[in-house]
């Protein structure tokens, strides 16, 4: 069973990694956590240089370090200061991300009545910040894989028309891709992004040995001036600033594939040194060459052979980029279902030692199909770059609340201590949102309508789910309760055995009463099996199942599976059953499986329209047997419809 961890261990309370399983798996995060934050020096001082220019005038001097000063305090404040050092401290069985805060939060937060159709305002914040991280996870892999294919058509006019079709194919590839998993994954682009790392600090430390005066834009006046000077014009710089953090909230969300501590040690180590020297050699190329401003990257290096490695590098780099987000979203799918708010779908763990790499098929296929249907409606780099940030600021300033909810009821700091902080995190987080919001219709409505589509959906299921709980928690009580009123309507034991699945061991299951009432006749022998999955790789002996007799023939089970095992059950009843000697024959017995259909009607506790979406997602769950493996010519369905 899942237990709730604070403390800045090992994902999943795993003890923390060793020496040499610190170092791998921080080399491994650079390909998987790191490529998006990585890959903004490719464009970002650019766009501020761009925005910031008065009717086509250069930008002085003045107006450069105060844009430098600016990044570079987004990037201390934003990622190191408030995720690397708080934020992440904050983990739900070893998972980051918006939904892992919410699992810390006070119930009393998470389940007042206060919000919108029964979901409290807490909750509905956090679907919010996760729903928009879903649409900067489609927007994000196309418009990194198509900027990269675009430097084709720079290098030949005539290539142009391919752009599109090899931006599919490659990014047909990058999602074929994921089902290697995320340590696999890591091992192929891993070596990739320490090249691009270490290319990035020495190009820009280069510049900077030859125009050391560009080390004052790290004093923060510069950023304050750069305010006062161009006033309201100054705020919207932050619209394009907030480039340099749009990777932030993946450091958070990915901490599950790789862990804490070797996250933070690659971001100190190598990522924000690497990123820091780019931008400031930069601005010392601008102050050697003001020219420079329109392509600050690429011009780092001379003209010829160089440029042409550089493209090539970049461009792999920002294929590479597009992996943080997809393993972002792997995360968040994996906490949506376990906290109600998603069907069950199919999850893959990939890794043996790590729970939190995994792989979800379902996933994958409809970021996919979201990134080919982007790509192919706009076809431009240039027309998706106004969509990047209002979703990740969006999740930025959910981030913050939830999170003071956390250090303040969760883990008792001080009202003045966690005030503080929470003053501190929104005083970084608003403006950049309020920037960002004036590109709305430039692109910035695309993850949000993705959001707003994301959003419905999961109260829908959240809501539906709880709807479905309360019925059958009313109807069907403990078999304590329940067996007594059952028993005389069951006409006859016939022989066998049979086997029902029990959604909960609290609760006679809804199907085995809708058997008696229907045949009026039970098997000899009946196991109750509950099944619970467990976050460690495989169960322990002494814990894999719990049997208990219950009498009249009846025996509830209780079985455990680990992550990394196939959940294969009539073997693991077979061995039960002989160890505990319950006169049963698995391999022989029926198994009942219940089938709620859910009939969309006026008057219940979801409209029609609700309801029937809600059918919807339920038909398309996984199903028991299927994860479980039972052959399907021993098994019985049962359907029932409901009304909600």
């Amino acid at each position: 069973m899942g237990h709730v961890s604070t403390s800045s261990a090992a994902p999943h309370g795993h003890a923390a990694p060793a020496r040499k399983d610190l170092l791998r798996l921080a080399f491994l995060s650079l390909g998987v956590v790191f490529g998006d934050i990585g890959t903004s020096p490719l464009y970002t001082l650019k766009e501020c240089l761009h925005v910031a220019a008065v009717h086509g005038e250069a930008v002085d001097r003045t107006d450069l370090f105060g844009i430098l000063s600016l990044m570079f305090w987004a990037l201390l404040l934003v990622v190191t200061v408030k995720y690397v050092v708080f934020v992440m401290r904050a983990d739900h069985d070893g998972e980051g991300g918006i939904l892992a805060l919410l699992a810390l939060v006070p119930e009393r937060y998470r389940h007042s009545a206060h919000g919108i159709g029964g979901v409290s305002g807490m909750t509905l914040l956090a679907v919010v910040g996760a729903s928009l991280l879903y649409g900067d996870g489609v927007i994000t892999p196309a418009i990194s894989v198509l900027s990269a294919v675009e430097g084709l058509a720079v290098a030949s006019p005539a290539l142009a028309r391919f752009v599109v079709p090899i931006t599919c194919l490659i990014l047909v590839g990058l999602f074929a891709l994921q089902s290697r998993g995320t340590g696999d994954v890591g091992r192929l682009f891993g070596p990739v992004m320490l090249v691009w790392f270490v290319t990035l600090a020495v190009l820009g430390l280069r510049q900077i040995v030859g125009e050391p005066a560009v080390l004052e834009a790290l004093w923060p006046g510069w950023g304050a001036e750069f305010f006062w000077r161009h006033g309201l014009r100054g705020i919207l710089i932050l619209g394009s600033v907030v480039l340099v953090v749009t990777g932030g909230e993946a450091l958070y969300a990915d901490m599950g594939h790789f862990g804490l501590k070797p996250i933070r040690l690659a971001w100190s180590c190598l990522v924000l040194p690497a990123l820091v020297l780019a931008y400031l050699g930069q601005g010392a190329l601008i102050l050697r060459d003001p020219s420079a401003a329109a392509e600050p990257f690429f011009r780092l290096v001379p003209p010829g052979p160089a440029t042409w490695a550089l493209v090539i590098l970049a461009s792999l780099a920002t294929v590479i980029a597009s992996q943080a987000l997809i393993s972002g979203a792997f995360s968040l799918t994996r906490q949506a279902m376990l906290q109600g708010f998603l069907p069950r779908m199919t999850i893959r763990h990939t890794a043996y030692d790590n729970e939190g790499q995994i792989y979800i098929p379902e996933v994958n296929a409809l970021l996919a199909i979201g990134c080919l249907a982007l790509v192919v409606t706009f076809r431009e780099s240039v027309r998706l770059a106004a969509a990047y940030g209002i979703a990740v600021t969006g999740t930025m300033a959910v981030t913050s609340v939830l999170y003071y909810l956390v250090v303040r009821y969760s883990w008792g700091w001080g009202k003045w201590r966690s005030l503080a902080i929470l003053v501190f995190f929104l005083a970084l987080d608003l403006p950049f949102l309020a920037a960002n919001l004036f590109k709305f219709f430039d692109g910035g409505y695309v993850p949000m309508l993705i959001g707003a589509a994301l959003i419905a959906g999961m109260l829908i299921w959240s809501h539906g789910r709880t709807a479905v709980i309360d019925r059958y928690s009313r109807q069907f009580g403990p078999w304590e309760e329940v067996w007594p009123t059952l028993a005389p309507r069951v006409a006859s034991r016939v022989p066998g055995g049979a086997v029902f699945l029990a959604p909960s061991r609290d609760h006679v299951p809804p199907l085995l009463v809708h058997h008696v009432e229907l045949t009026r006749a039970l098997q000899e022998t009946v196991l109750l099996v509950t099944v619970e999955d467990l976050v460690v790789p495989e169960a322990a002996p002494a814990e894999r199942a719990v049997v208990e007799r219950l009498g009249d023939g009846f025996w509830r089970v209780v079985v455990r599976f680990g992550y990394m095992e196939e959940p294969h059950l009539v073997p693991l009843l077979r061995t039960i059953a002989a160890g505990a000697d319950i006169p049963i024959d698995v391999d022989a017995a029926t198994y009942f499986i219940g089938h709620a259909t859910i009939v969309a009607d006026e008057g219940g506790k979801l409209s029609r329209i609700p309801e029937a979406i809600f059918a919807y997602l339920k038909r398309n769950a996984v199903q028991e047997e299927r994860r479980y493996q039972v052959p399907a010519e021993r098994v019985i369905e049962v359907g029932e419809q409901i009304s909600l």
